[in-house]
């Protein structure tokens, strides 16, 4: 059966899976995060926000292929 089709079933996409991976790193990584000014000396300049969607935009490729590949290795191990 197709993922889609058990959604009432409980099961979820890949997609939406890695979705929230990405969230959870992103959030425990601070990527994407707006740098707060604050007086004194800083480490780096604010990144810009293109470079903010391309950092998460890469980490999502990456968490949909770790979630794919955990899968393809579940049914190469049947």
């Amino acid at each position: 059966m197709d993922a889609s089709n058990n959604a009432g079933q409980g099961l979820r996409r890949n997609e939406d899976i890695a979705l929230d991976l990405m969230k959870f790193v992103a959030g425990v990584a601070g990527i994407g995060r707006q740098a707060v000014p604050s007086t004194g000396f800083s480490g780096a300049a604010a990144p810009k926000p293109e470079e903010n969607v391309g950092q998460l935009l890469d980490l999502y490729r990456r968490c949909l292929k770790a979630v794919e590949g955990g899968a393809s290795e579940k049914e190469a191990a049947r």
